[in-house]
């Protein structure tokens, strides 16, 4: 605009020019406040001209009265075209008016729009424009709605802001605090924190009561977004549950995602699936007679008579479950993509051992270090620390030609751990009937192909019920009844891994631990601040995503307690993971894979890492995606902090850091590993954390859910019956001598828990149409400034590279954990995708 470019001290004697602002709102289905008389009173208001009231506000504040320069216009409608309305005002600015910095807006329609752009056009003789990214509902102005203040999309720090915007910077962030009081309406936009205590459900039923999480020593958690909701009267310390629940306006899904989710399955659809399901089965517990009968969900489909005249799952759930023409009893699923390559993939060991690091949960594979291995647990109520996996056992299974010591000092002994993890709740989860738990280790040896071979599995009860500790060690032995138990053992194993991916690597280190940095970001940040732009793609749609996993998921009752082995306590295990695990200095990549053992620092190696296992599929793409980020962070953050000084003079930075730390992970605000917010490497790797966890480490828990998890006997959600040699009586010894492929298909998940699982991971397997992935588009502000733009087509050119790296590996056939027969090539780091279930693509933001 020209006017941004002259000297702010033009002569007001210069005449005014015409100013033109384009407004742009997107045409919706229908905000919260739509409706036919709504829309035919809109209608009146477009006529009359007076649809939207607009203030331009200078960037200069008027030297005599030291107050804001405004100039008042209403746009006026202009046509439609491709879903968006074009509004149109014209304005005379004073030669002295200076550059347009803020536009505020009031709504005089009767329902919400949604604002896209602002562009506000000079004169021809003048030219330029100044741009406003909005993407915001505004709503309307009888709804006693305050003005709208949109910033352009020039960055400013605090410091540089224009004096005739630092008033409107900092009432802006008030506004988004709000007062911490009353329950929100959904029109709202106010980002507050609150502890997880809408878990439950006691009003209803008071054994679907359940602890609050977060905001005490017993329960430790990240905290989510407040919704002030009234208390329940059966439990105080919860609140009662509603038909939905507030997120900020913004925060709710756009049109064509929602148009997708409702397709696939709404959250109202699937808590009707779930309570239509939950009240046919209630006393029933139908377990699939043959693996024949899974398979036959991928082909004709599976019966169940007292779904009979129940059309639901058919009208809500179209892309996810096929329904037969004829019958309104049959569900028929997708064949996943590792079933259509080899039908009897999950059965082997080398494909077990292949997942941990390919696979969708490569994030608890550890070196082991020290040997013998011991618990860590309180012997007088757990019982003996030392492992049953002893020196001879391992050396059995590696035929004698190294010793234990050896494969520690070379690096061969690998461990799946969830011993000291799971051990405190196998005594409450055994309470529940139709489910089981057991601490488990599991050991691998990494063979000369860079492949790993399981060698043992460690499965311990604690002492229980006035019997001892039991533990016992199984081993891939030829032998057929050896052979079963272990294939038994490796389904609790699956179990345990299954559970702990979806309560810890997923829903605890992605969708949970970010949402507090979400919540600060707005409330800290302004939204002119190139911190907030640079995060701004990063917290697309994950606070929806997260209220409806609170609703429907991880809710008592819930598809996760029904479906995962710890049932109602799978979100105390969540927690109990948060206070023992969880760290901010070890969610990025590096600092993960060092941590556990899987890489140590080497300068003269890629990335400055040694892999212990060379290949290992998702560190090595991992790796590049982790430094293609670092390396676009580092362009923005030094070319907005130039000297270190502005970083610990930035206030909103600062308070942003603080907040995060004493507040949204409060739980953990006096631990010594949060990192000091001091220079602009500091900055650095804090926010290509935030990125990388938001963006590739959820993806890559994520894609593929429905590739590994859809065909269950690959990664069974529970483990219904302990194993046969634990205290069996006569029969169940004998009938699993008889029969043992009955008792593995008795320890699957029943056929309710299996579908509901499919169905799940189905949908949270799903890209959007409008998904938007990570270096694939620039943001308007990025756009404002060269040296940005530039920057961020590095990035997206270094991305474009990385791609064809990626399939480069696959198709190396030395590469045995990506690259086989039947094996699925390892695609999860692949930045780009299309819509639907393709198993690559990494977007931004926790989006599903």
């Amino acid at each position: 605009m020209a006017s941004a470019n002259r000297n702010n001290t033009t002569s007001k004697s210069e005449e005014s020019h015409k100013v033109k602002a384009i407004v742009t709102i997107q045409q919706t289905a229908g905000g919260l406040l739509s409706g036919v008389f709504n829309a035919g009173l809109d209608g009146f208001t477009d006529l009359a001209g007076k649809s939207l009231l607009l203030e331009l506000i200078s960037v200069q504040l008027d030297p005599k009265t030291k107050s804001e320069k405004r100039l008042k216009g209403y746009a006026e409608k202009k046509g439609t075209k491709d879903k968006e309305v074009e509004y149109e005002a014209i304005f005379m600015v004073p030669g002295d008016f200076g550059e347009v910095g803020a536009v505020a807006v009031e709504n005089e329609h009767h329902s919400e729009m949604l604002l896209k752009k602002i562009v506000i056009h000079e004169e021809e003789d003048h030219g330029g424009s100044v741009n406003f990214t909005c993407n915001s509902w505004i709503q309307p102005k009888h709804e006693s709605s305050p003005k709208r203040i949109f910033f352009s999309n020039k960055s400013y720090l605090p410091s540089e802001t224009p004096s005739g915007l630092k008033r409107l910077r900092e009432e802006e962030l008030v506004v988004l605090r709000g007062n911490g009081e009353g329950e929100r309406k959904k029109s709202e936009r106010i980002y507050d924190y609150d502890v997880y205590n809408d878990l439950g459900d006691p009003d209803t039923n008071m054994n679907l009561k359940r602890p609050v999480l977060g905001g005490s020593k017993q329960h430790p958690y990240p905290r989510r977004c407040r919704t002030g909701r009234k208390r329940s009267h059966a439990d105080p310390l919860s609140e009662k549950k509603s038909l939905s629940v507030y997120v900020p306006r913004d925060e709710v899904f756009g049109e064509t995602k929602q148009t997708q989710f409702t397709e696939t399955t709404a959250s109202s659809g699937l808590k009707a699936i779930l309570q239509s399901l939950n009240s046919v089965v209630a006393n029933q517990n139908f377990v699939f007679s043959s693996i024949e009968d899974i398979n036959m969900l991928f082909k004709d489909g599976v019966s169940f008579p007292e779904l009979k005249n129940n059309g639901l799952l058919q009208r809500i759930i179209p892309t996810l479950i096929k329904a037969a023409s004829d019958s309104d009893q049959i569900l028929r699923f997708d064949t996943p993509e590792t079933i259509k390559r080899d039908s009897f993939f999950w059965f082997t060991d080398e494909e077990f051992a292949r997942e941990t690091l390919a696979g969708v949960n490569p994030y608890s594979i550890e070196l082991v270090k020290e040997w013998p291995l011991r618990s860590k647990l309180d012997p007088q109520i757990y019982g003996p620390p030392e492992s049953a996996i002893t020196k001879e056992v391992i050396e059995q299974q590696i035929n004698g030609n190294k010793t234990v010591e050896e494969a520690i000092a070379e690096k061969k002994l690998f461990i799946l751990d969830y011993h000291d993890l799971l051990l405190p709740f196998v005594g409450k989860v055994r309470e529940i009937e139709g489910t089981t738990l057991y601490g488990s280790r599991t050991i691998f040896f990494l063979t000369a192909q860079g492949t790993l071979k399981p060698l043992a599995i460690e499965l311990t009860r604690p002492p229980l019920n006035g019997k001892p500790q039991w533990k016992q060690v199984l081993t891939p032995n030829s032998h057929s009844t050896s052979l079963w138990l272990w294939r038994l053992a490796k389904a609790h194993v699956l179990a345990h891994d299954s559970g702990y991916h979806e309560l810890v690597s997923h829903w605890l280190r992605t969708h949970c631990a970010v949402e507090p940095f979400i919540i600060a970001t707005h409330r800290q940040l302004s939204a002119m601040h190139p911190i907030y732009r640079l995060l701004h793609p990063h917290l697309r749609y994950t606070m929806e995503i997260n209220a409806l996993a609170r609703e429907v998921l991880i809710s008592a009752s819930g598809i996760i307690e029904i479906s995962f082995s710890p049932q109602k306590y799978s979100m105390e295990l969540s927690s109990v993971a948060y206070d023992q695990l969880w760290r901010f200095d070890l969610q990025g990549l590096p600092s993960d894979l060092i941590h556990r053992g899987m890489a140590m620092k080497d300068p003269s190696a890629p990335h400055g890492l040694k892999l212990a296992i060379e290949d290992y599929p998702f560190a090595n793409d991992g790796l590049l995606i982790w430094d293609a980020l670092k390396s676009w962070v580092t362009d923005y953050v030094t070319h907005y902090y130039p000297n270190p000084s502005l970083i610990h003079s930035d206030s909103e930075l600062q308070s942003w850091w603080t907040e995060i730390r004493t507040i949204g992970h409060g739980d953990k605000k006096d631990e010594p590993w949060w990192p000091i917010l001091k220079t602009p490497q500091d900055l650095i790797e804090i926010i290509t954390t935030v990125a990388w966890v938001a963006s590739a480490h959820h993806a890559s828990v994520n894609f593929a859910q429905y590739a590994y998890g859809g065909y269950f006997p690959n990664r069974p959600s529970i483990a219904r019956i302990k194993m046969p040699t634990e205290d069996p009586t006569k029969e169940e010894w004998e009938n699993f001598v008889n029969k043992p492929e009955d008792t593995l298909l008795e320890c699957f998940p029943s056929q309710i828990q299996a579908t509901l699982v499919m169905a799940v991971l189905r949908l949270l397997s799903e890209h959007s149409p409008d998904e938007q992935y990570i270096g694939d588009f620039v943001e308007d502000s990025w756009g404002e400034d060269e040296n940005v733009k530039a920057a961020f087509e590095r990035f997206h050119g270094r991305l474009k590279e990385i791609e064809g790296m990626i399939d480069s590996r696959n198709m190396d056939s030395g590469l045995r954990n990506r690259n086989g027969v039947g094996i699925v090539p390892y695609e999860l780091m692949k930045p780009f995708s299309g819509a639907g279930v393709t198993g690559k693509g990494i977007p931004y933001s926790i989006s599903i």
